[in-house]
This record gives structure tokens, sequence and C-alpha cells, in this order.
């Protein structure tokens, strides 16, 4: 069954597990999913790259992100996993107090991840926050939507704090203002993606040279700012896709002000499929 996240925006299942069972999910929804297995050794696809699921993995679904999930079965087998999956629409308003943990919530369900998948084998801090969410659950059940929310916050500072850290390798002197810059870039894509890109502009909104924005955006996000871009377009057609019928000529217009034929190649060197058959096929995984 597909999720309802319009009426119920967080959902939550902690240590769900299954026995001698060949598990096999292939589908896509409208919230952001955090998966974390306990136990079950298998294959997790997301983006066409296929990853090893093994005890300790996280990770990170962003929203009509198709991914598939399979443990072979095998004798006395058992998965063991925790779920989260939640509307990032419903998120806005409790994580709003906080700038940098907003702004890394809304990064995580529109931006483009460099990273999805990872090994947290010896870390203990996750285990314990679910075991935290579900112990709350059994207390206030479920739908005491505020208590959710916090919980929800929890995680995704947890998330921003040891999983995403804003920058690699950057010097600790160096570090804030290097973050701040790393910010106002990613902003300036965010509020821009949609608009033909110029980098002279995009260096003088940033008050930096566009050799020192180009450099500096690479070295942070891993991707050329054009790179990055068209990432970002495919992210926004995606959804688009799955939630509107409209046609891919007038959704190109919308994220990018591309041409039906460039849309099409730009989104088929994404994702491995013509945007109609990311639509076919999301809308028939959502319905399963």
């Amino acid at each position: 069954m597909p999720l309802d996240l319009e009426t119920k925006p967080v959902r939550f299942s902690n240590r769900t597990e299954t026995v001698d069972e060949h598990w096999l999910m292939y589908h896509a929804h409208q919230g952001c999913e955090l998966l974390y297995i306990f136990e079950g050794e298998g294959s997790i696809t997301v983006e066409g790259v296929t990853y090893p699921l093994r005890p300790g993995t996280l990770v990170c679904f962003q929203p009509y992100q198709l991914h598939k999930v399979e443990v072979p079965s095998r004798p006395n087998g058992t998965y063991i996993r925790s779920n989260l999956t939640f509307d990032p629409r419903f998120m806005e308003a409790y994580a709003a107090p906080f700038p940098k943990l907003h702004a890394f919530a809304r990064r995580l369900w529109k931006g483009v991840l460099v990273r999805q998948v990872f090994d947290l084998a010896g870390d203990d801090r996750i285990p314990a926050l679910f075991a935290d969410f579900g112990k709350s659950q059994e207390v206030w059940g479920e739908g005491a939507t505020d208590e959710e929310a916090l919980h929800v916050l929890a995680v995704l500072r947890y998330l921003q704090l040891y999983v995403f850290p804003a920058e690699d390798a950057v010097p600790p002197d160096r570090a804030d203002k290097t973050a701040s810059h790393a910010e106002t870039m990613l902003d300036w894509v965010e509020s821009r993606f949609r608009e033909p890109f110029v980098l002279e502009t995009m260096a003088n909104d940033c008050h930096l040279s566009p050799f020192h924005v180009s450099r500096l955006f690479k070295s942070l996000v891993g991707k050329t700012i054009s790179d990055y871009i068209a990432a970002r377009r495919v992210r926004e057609a995606c959804e688009l896709l799955a939630r509107t019928d409209r046609t891919t000529r007038e959704i190109g217009i919308e994220v990018g002000a591309l041409g039906a034929s460039y849309f099409c190649q730009m989104f088929k060197k994404h994702k491995g499929v013509t945007p109609q058959a990311y639509r076919t096929m999301v809308r028939r995984a959502y319905e399963r």
C-alpha cells in the first residue's frame, strides 16, 4: 500500500523483522525515508547504482526516488530494519527556528546528495535515537504529531552533525567562513536553478570571483555548478512527473526554460530512462 503522508506525515517502525523470506521491495513515495539495517545481507539500488546491504547500513532516500531493496532468503536468515519516513513539508515549520538545521533538512529534501548510503557499523547513536522514538510511541501512541516531529528533528540533527558533514578536511580556522560560502552558494542555486545559469551573475551575487566560485563549489559539493544544477533540475522534474500530469515540454520549461528535446536528453542521462518511462515506473511502484 502506498504511504499516505498527507494524513499521517510521520511513519516510523522500529526493528521490523522478516525471517526465512526473500525480501524484495521496489518502490517510490512522496516522503524522505531513512532505512537502517540491524541484521541482514543483500543489496540496495538507488539512482542506478547498487550498494551492499549489511548490518550498520543507513540509507537516505529522497522523495519520488525509485529504489530497490533486496535481501535473498537463506536458512535461518533474519532481516531486521528500522524505517522512518516523513513528509518534508510537514517538518518545515518545526525546523524553521533553527536556520542551519532548516537548510540541511531542505537539502535532504530537494538537494542533490553526493552520497546516500553510509556504513555506520559501530556507531550506536542512530539505533539509540530510533529506540527512543519507539519507546515514546509506546507511551503516547502513533499520531502524536508534535512529539513525532521532535524525534524527527533529533534524527536530522544527528545526520547533519555526523553523517553529512558540512565540509570535509577544512582547516578549523577556515571552517566557519567556508561553511558560510557553501550556504550562500547552495541557497543561490536553490533559488535560481530554474533560470538560465550565468557564472558571472552567481559570482557577483555571492561576492566572489567566478574562478573562486567554481573551484570552491566543486571542492565542497563534489560536482561542478553546471552538473549540480542539471541534477537539481532533474530532481524537480521527478516530483512534477510523479505528482502532476504536465507534459514533458511544460516540465522542461518550468525546471529550467529547457526545450523538450534537450530536457529529455538531460533527464535520460541522469536517470537512465526517459521522463515518460520514469512517470510510468514511479506511478506503478507507488500504486504497489
